[in-house]
């Protein structure tokens, strides 16, 4: 199931029930549909997907080599003279914070979080396993559990230089009881995000409806908007991505 799942995003999942391959895990892939949003479903996903002999990483849509060029960049525009602080929000057990960590020329702190303890577990032992050695020596990796509707719980307001969502909304907004924490989940975001820091978005869905979301939703009367660009990340195997950069500002009075 994870080969398969591993090239698709929440939106396609539904595809997978009349799949002949995965016909045993129907019921997975069912709560999956349905429950996105819930803890239950991803520590009973990625105790699934741990039982394989070699762990893999698994990534929704791709993986960092497919958007390098728009966080490292982003980096090294930065001005904090100190590591950056980076936060991979619903890391799962993806390889994308580590690939940060290893490859930035520049000092990162970088925060793997999410809801699943297991995919935590997984990731601390897989990379305590591969022993990964960062390009720069300052660099720091940790990994989180946290629902990320508690982002405040744990981060002070600008605290964070640049958070990645790659498919953490799109769950939540494509489950049943989701909309509201996506919503909620935003918010946070632009607000424990510093000055200069941004959320970068990876998604499927059009821009036409994207971005409207990212507006509406990241307002708040007389506090502060959400300044919404996009730009096209490619294709792959049929399906067109996007990064969503969302920055907040303030309203002055």
């Amino acid at each position: 199931m994870a080969l398969i799942l591993n090239i698709l995003s929440p939106r396609r999942l539904g595809k997978l029930i009349t799949n002949t391959r995965v016909r045993h895990h129907s019921s997975l892939t069912t709560e999956l549909i349905n429950n996105m949003d819930k803890k239950a479903t991803w520590d009973r996903f990625y105790t699934e997907n741990s039982k394989a002999t070699n762990f893999k990483n698994f990534e929704w849509f791709f993986g960092f080599d497919a958007i390098r060029d728009f966080i490292l960049p982003m980096l090294h525009s930065q001005p904090n003279s100190d590591a950056l602080h980076v936060l991979d929000m619903g890391c799962g057990t993806s390889a994308l914070g580590p690939c940060i960590y290893r490859y930035s020329p520049w000092p990162v702190q970088v925060t793997c979080a999410d809801i699943s303890a297991i995919a935590v577990r997984l990731m601390q032992e897989h990379t305590e396993t591969k022993a990964l050695q960062p390009q720069n020596t300052s660099s720091k990796l940790d990994f989180l559990e946290l629902d990320c509707t508690h982002l405040h719980k744990h981060f002070g307001p600008e605290s964070l230089d640049l958070i990645l969502d790659k498919g953490t909304m799109d769950a939540l907004l494509r489950s049943r009881e989701g909309g509201a924490k996506a919503s909620q989940v935003l918010k946070q975001c632009l607000k424990v995000l510093r000055d200069s820091g941004s959320l970068f978005q990876f998604s499927d869905e059009d821009p036409d409806a994207r971005m409207l979301w990212l507006e509406k939703e990241g307002r708040e009367p007389g506090v502060m908007v959400a300044d919404v660009g996009v730009q096209e990340v490619g294709e792959l195997r049929g399906v067109t991505y996007y990064c969503y950069q969302v920055t907040a500002r303030p309203i002055t009075q």
